[in-house]
């Protein structure tokens, strides 16, 4: 029984609402003091980066945002093999870091970096996909490979680079299903631009 107890306790204290008492203790420190901290707590904690960085639509440059988006899809796409052939969870808000990064990247002029980050989640999502037991994350995966098609669509790349890269995409696809329709279609278009 004291057992029992002693759970309620524990449960109760993680719903409690820091609200109140954060904000008042918050209100007294300086505004640099509250950057330190916070930057202080985003370097240690990427999920804390990942929100700022979205709440604030922080620009960031090129060559960060290409090491960030890395970080995203070997975060979203983690799990712990124990869990292998069950429903595990995931982090969800790492694959909208991607698909965001993703729209970023094509609006900076940047769609082949796009391409080749492309071909990195392909093979690490659908391996978590693949042994995953109902694949959960694939519509979240597929959400970051859309922006990316739908340049491709619009884009002036050679015909041959695209229809590789199509091609290459469809390799990598462990489970046969990620936006592979979508990946055919735009193979036959760029297929079909090339003939005489």
């Amino acid at each position: 029984m004291s057992k029992r107890r002693a759970t309620k306790a524990v449960k109760s204290l993680k719903t409690t609402n820091p609200g109140p008492w954060l904000r008042k203790a918050l209100a007294k420190r300086r505004k640099d003091e509250l950057i330190d901290i916070l930057m202080t707590i985003a370097r240690e904690d990427r999920v804390v980066l990942r929100r700022l960085a979205a709440y604030f639509e922080l620009q960031t440059p090129p060559k960060e945002l290409l090491a960030e988006t890395r970080q995203a899809i070997a975060d979203a796409t983690a799990f712990d093999e124990r869990d292998i052939n069950h429903n595990f969870s995931y982090d969800y808000e790492a694959y909208r870091q991607v698909q965001r990064s993703m729209h970023r990247l094509i609006e900076m002029g940047q769609l082949r970096p796009a391409m080749e980050l492309s071909l990195e989640l392909m093979d690490q999502g659908s391996y978590q996909v693949e042994l995953s037991d109902e694949g959960l994350m694939a519509d979240d995966i597929e959400a970051c490979f859309k922006p990316v098609l739908k340049a491709l669509r619009k884009s002036d790349l050679p015909a041959t680079e695209v229809i590789v890269w199509c091609m290459e995409m469809l390799k990598r696809d462990r489970v046969g299903f990620l936006c592979d329709q979508a990946l055919r279609t735009l193979r036959q278009q760029f297929e079909t631009s090339r003939s005489p």
